[in-house]
């Protein structure tokens, strides 16, 4: 039997300059399963992606492996330098199998409907990150955004490209790009606790509904370990429903075994975690 994939629909464009397109995985010309292939320009290298991977018929034979190899060779021909696959929390068996094929977790997606605002701590107050702040800002953000790119496995080329591209199409205004909350926390005295960047509508979830994203929660290192970073996720709460969104969203690299107890102990839990290795 010969495992192949045949498109199912056109290469279409995406919004940011890649490239997208949906294959079937069929054997003998049989379609068995599917799943997507997507290339990403991120600064001076593209990255692809792997998603919707499935196999309806004749489950257990090695068909979505061989179909995963079929696809980074896509990528590689697409001239993708790194792979990532997005796997739903629910689909164990595609966990297990991305690990057979020399892919590690390297972070997780977390979800979380809101209800009512949360109360801050007494004395707690944010401000808006202005203009003459901004850059700043910038420069600690993508310095923290680096050390965890590096922490998931990524390489210090790969790391920048992606740090770069990722601020300038997320904030291509700067401070007072639409749809975006950027708060620095402050209780006594001048000197900020630490900052959160808020995407108020980063996609619209399958209702319509809109999910807002926490791009950034960073504690200054002089206040870690005094629940500062709890209160700024409460605040991006406070944010979200004072701008009538009730479903916010995060990334975590599973490294970060805080960050993950925090965010459970807040009632985010996990939808999809995203796998990745290179592409030699």
């Amino acid at each position: 039997m010969t495992t192949t994939l045949r498109p199912e629909s056109p290469e279409t464009p995406t919004p940011t300059g890649g490239r997208t397109r949906r294959w079937q995985i069929c054997v003998n010309g049989r379609p068995v399963g599917g799943l997507r292939t997507t290339a990403v320009p991120r600064g001076s290298q593209t990255w692809g992606e792997i998603a919707e991977l499935e196999v309806h018929s004749g489950r257990g034979r090695g068909r979505g492996t061989i179909g995963a190899l079929a696809a980074e060779e896509v990528l590689r021909g697409w001239g993708c330098t790194r792979v990532d696959a997005d796997i739903p929390e629910s689909a164990q068996v595609a966990r297990s199998l991305a690990v057979t094929l020399g892919y590690t977790e390297r972070m997780r997606n977390m979800v979380k409907r809101l209800d009512e605002p949360p109360a801050l701590p007494s004395g707690a107050t944010a401000r808006p990150i202005g203009a003459e702040e901004f850059p700043a800002w910038l420069a600690d953000s993508k310095a923290g955004y680096l050390e965890d790119l590096r922490a998931s496995g990524l390489g210090a080329e790969e790391a920048r490209a992606k740090s770069d591209a990722d601020h300038v199409r997320l904030l291509p205004q700067g401070a007072d790009t639409p749809g975006v909350a950027l708060r620095r926390l402050y209780a006594a005295g001048e000197e900020p606790l630490g900052s959160l960047w808020l995407a108020l509508r980063l996609r619209d979830l399958p209702d319509g509904a809109p999910l807002a994203w926490v791009m950034v929660v960073e504690v200054a290192d002089a206040h870690r370990g005094r629940g500062h970073g709890r209160t700024l996720m409460c605040l991006a709460e406070r944010e979200c429903l004072a701008a009538g969104v009730r479903d916010l969203g995060l990334n975590v690299f599973s490294g970060n075994e805080v960050a993950i107890r925090l965010y459970e102990s807040l009632g985010y839990r996990v939808t999809n975690r995203v796998f990745g290795k290179p592409l030699l």
